[in-house]
């Protein structure tokens, strides 16, 4: 969420920021927030008033109890009503006023960095690395027909056990999936991440924390009787753990990995275009963290970004980068940097990771702080997937396909105990 304090002292900069997202009438949204502040401000000193002469009043009823002077304290206590009944007005006043407020933030995405290019579509982002050699496969086969053939990932199965888009993964299948799993775990361990096993499922607080709510209920399942939501990510509940907290300077920064499944909807992107592991509504996923000062986070995006490259490096999977433009930019970041893998069956490029910085658009959301000497700021938080891991297994699959079977990459032999399905 965008603070209204630095909307006020930085309008031309909110401005720019939100043409550059395509918001339409940014000036307006702008001036509106800033005159609901303004009338915020004065029904709060107002309201303060009020409730200070009420203060006041009551303490001279106290007195005046004590001398007995029942005439006067008649008439101090209806001037003590009158009081009340002009604060309680004023209140619901300003209540309404901080309700509008909060609504026209909420609609609001973060601004985007100086340095996201503009455009209106995916087709703009900036490629800025790409893997020199892409394989090319004489008679390559899609992930989904390579799966049937050696009896590794069941989508018929999991159709029948729930629906469609909820795989089961078999024998070797299974072993290529936890050896993933604990692959990135511990080279994330290795970078100074401290392992998280968090819950899957989430408050309503903790989705507006992280701010898939209010604006993506449709895209995560819920439990409606408990008012519980399955999370889209483990960033929710890693992220969420510090909500409502200052953290001292020194301590930072906080680094966090965690696995665990992710459940989304999908809705409305289902089709032949996201065939087989390409889009699924529950996958697997180790995600990593951090909360870092201002003055550091995008030293820290960059390292992040860093981490998820040796993955891809070490996997020796063909990737690209891309530097999301501010039409494609998600809605809580400012910065994001998307990563690629080539899928040789399908002959297509397949996003693997995002890793963004949200400076402080979930912190504000958050009330997450950081305390240096007797100063308070916003934390910057940042996220990324490292990695996800249904496209990375479609490409392993779709590149590393032999007559003799699908080749397992030599880091990961150590987890499956295998090099061949």
């Amino acid at each position: 969420m965008l603070d209204i304090k630095s909307i006020r002292e930085n309008k031309d900069y909110f401005i720019s920021g939100l043409s550059k997202r395509k918001i339409q009438n940014p000036d307006s949204i702008v001036n509106t927030l800033i005159d609901l502040d303004n009338n915020r401000k004065i029904l709060k000193t107002n309201l303060d008033n009020i409730l200070s002469q009420s203060n006041s009043k009551s303490k001279e009823i106290g007195i005046n109890v004590n001398t007995g002077n029942s005439a006067k304290i008649d008439k101090l206590k209806k001037e003590n009503a009158s009081l009340k009944q002009k604060g309680k007005k004023l209140k619901i006043k300003l209540t309404s006023i901080e309700t509008k407020i909060d609504e026209l933030l909420y609609s609001l995405p973060n601004i985007p960095h100086e340095n996201v290019p503009y455009g209106e579509k995916k087709e703009d982002n900036e490629i800025i690395f790409e893997t020199k050699k892409i394989p090319v496969l004489k008679e390559g086969k899609a992930h989904w027909n390579l799966i049937k053939e050696y009896d590794i990932i069941d989508f018929e199965l999991g159709n029948k056990l729930t629906g469609a888009g909820f795989p089961v993964y078999i024998n070797k299948g299974a072993k290529l999936q936890r050896a993933l799993i604990n692959y990135f775990l511990d080279e994330a361990i290795k970078k100074g991440y401290v392992e998280i096993q968090p819950p899957i499922l989430v408050n309503e607080n903790s989705g507006f924390g992280t701010g898939q709510l209010p604006d993506k209920e449709g895209q995560m399942y819920q439990i409606e009787s408990e008012n519980l939501y399955l999370i889209p990510t483990a960033e929710v509940p890693l992220t969420n753990m510090y909500r409502n907290q200052t953290l001292e300077n020194k301590f930072l920064p906080i680094k966090n990995v965690a696995y665990t499944p992710c459940f989304r909807k999908e809705a409305g992107s289902w089709g032949s275009h996201v065939r087989g592991l390409n889009r699924l509504h529950q996958f697997d996923k180790v995600e990593i963290i951090q909360i870092q000062t201002p003055e550091k986070s995008y030293e820290t995006l960059e390292k992040m970004c860093n981490h998820v490259e040796s993955l891809l490096k070490k996997l020796e999977l063909p990737y690209r980068i891309l530097k999301l433009c501010s039409g494609d930019l998600g809605f809580t970041a400012s910065l994001t940097y998307d990563f690629e893998v080539y899928a040789a069956g399908q002959k297509k490029w397949l996003e693997c990771s995002s890793v963004s910085n949200f400076e402080t658009y979930q912190s504000n959301r958050l009330k997450l702080k950081i305390k240096s000497g007797k100063n308070k700021v916003l934390a910057h938080t940042l996220n990324g997937s490292a990695l996800a891991l249904p496209r990375i297994m479609a490409s392993i699959i779709e590149n590393n396909q032999t007559k003799n079977g699908i080749k397992i990459p030599k880091v990961l032999t150590k987890f499956t105990g295998f090099d061949l399905i």
